[in-house]
């Protein structure tokens, strides 16, 4: 497994509705930041989408993660043909392995099992002439339907990325996700948290915490994933809670991303 981040492992720093920062932080200070925190992999997603880069600022990423050996990965969302078709075509032309996909409509709503199915049906030897892997975020799908619809449309070339976080909204338990998908996982994002009781009781609240420091059981799932012998990117991510200024908010997202790549190192050394 290759450790890397993610453009939301520092949302707040690139800018959020209503917390946009004077400076926001750019794709090459992205690439810049993974080689100050020593990974391997930038996985650039809809806040921060290359494609929408003039050519020049694109051309400098790309250079920056040839010479620095750094793996780029693409997210996007939604099933359009056409609009995966072009995500691969420009995953393949600046050399990035990995197209995460969030299965949602332009409309905001879920996809159905079977609109995804006939869209990966008909680019699935787009992905195996780019040799590029697509994997399906867990966090708007149940585990099993995810599983199941994986098994339909049959692909080395197709996998999930299980988040670790995201499914508790669906609700369900980030271990089911690892325990039904794991053996399909192409990338892994982790996001520690902690479920604590309102002070009423009446109903739960759900916060971000530095890698290692919440209710995820780390060890737990990186020897689940190591023990079916798959190799997914492991993107550290995080839900850093909003501070007094956005000055301070964007400082501690800067400092969890660096205790939560010191934490993982403890499973993935290299």
């Amino acid at each position: 497994m290759k450790l890397g981040i993610s453009s939301y492992t520092f949302p707040w720093a690139i800018g959020l509705p209503g917390a946009l920062p004077s400076e926001p932080l750019k794709p090459l200070q992205l690439m810049e930041k993974a080689q100050e925190l020593g990974v391997g992999i930038v996985q650039f997603g809809p806040n921060m989408a290359l494609d929408k880069l003039p050519e020049k600022e694109l051309r400098e990423v790309v250079k920056c993660a040839d010479s620095r050996k750094i793996d780029l990965e693409l997210a996007t969302v939604g099933f359009d043909p056409a609009r995966l078709r072009f995500q691969i075509q420009f995953a393949q032309r600046i050399g990035a392995i990995l197209l995460k996909i969030t299965p949602e409509r332009p409309d905001g709503n879920l996809s159905t099992r079977m609109e995804i199915a006939e869209s990966l049906r008909s680019i699935v030897d787009d992905l195996a002439n780019a040799e590029i892997g697509l994997a399906i975020d867990n966090g708007r799908m149940p585990a099993q339907e995810l599983n199941e619809l994986l098994g339909s449309v049959r692909s080395r070339w197709l996998g999930a990325a299980i988040d670790t976080a995201t499914p508790l909204a669906i609700p369900q338990g980030w271990q089911i996700s690892v325990r039904v998908l794991a053996h399909r996982a192409l990338s892994l994002h982790i996001k520690d948290f902690v479920v604590n009781p309102e002070e009423h009781g009446m109903g739960y609240s759900i916060k971000g915490c530095p890698a290692g420091k919440g209710q995820l059981n780390v060890p737990w799932l990186m020897e689940s994933i190591a023990a079916i012998r798959v190799e997914p990117s492991v993107i550290l991510e995080s839900w850093t809670p909003e501070q007094e200024t956005l000055a301070e908010t964007i400082a501690l997202e800067h400092e969890w991303a660096r205790q939560g790549v010191d934490y993982l190192r403890r499973f993935i050394p290299d």
